[in-house]
């Protein structure tokens, strides 16, 4: 008999840490998109000074919202997250159902924990 799989959670593939690229909402759209470039996302999280989830800001956002100057401004204010505890497979059934390329990993007090891509998923399933 095979032996079961033992079940991934998102908290064990997501970026965090001093690896996480986050900005803020004060921040310049223009400083966003160099973030972006000089790290290879295609996208932000937007936090406080205390680390509390605001948006995300994205290739898209800033692509449809060139002539905007804050990072507020032109930000996704609702961002999709998912708890730590979730399972990759509910991470990828989210990520594919929204069409998104990554959700905010989201503390119980709404602060930032991490972030899980289609990548991490991707390469968790191999």
């Amino acid at each position: 008999m095979a032996a079961a799989k033992k079940k991934k959670f998102v908290k064990e593939i997501m970026t965090k840490g001093k690896t996480l690229v986050t900005c803020g909402p004060k921040d310049k759209v223009a400083d966003a998109m160099k973030l972006m470039v000089g790290k290879k996302v295609s996208g932000l999280p937007v936090v406080d000074d205390d680390g509390k989830i605001l948006g995300v800001i994205t290739e898209a956002d800033v692509l449809t919202n060139r002539k905007t100057t804050s990072v507020k401004a032109a930000m996704t204010d609702k961002p999709i997250t998912v708890c730590g505890d979730d399972t990759i497979k509910a991470a990828a059934e989210l990520l594919a159902g929204k069409k998104i390329k990554r959700a905010l990993v989201a503390k119980e007090d709404g602060t930032l924990w991490g972030v899980v891509s289609r990548t991490d998923v991707i390469k968790a399933m191999l």
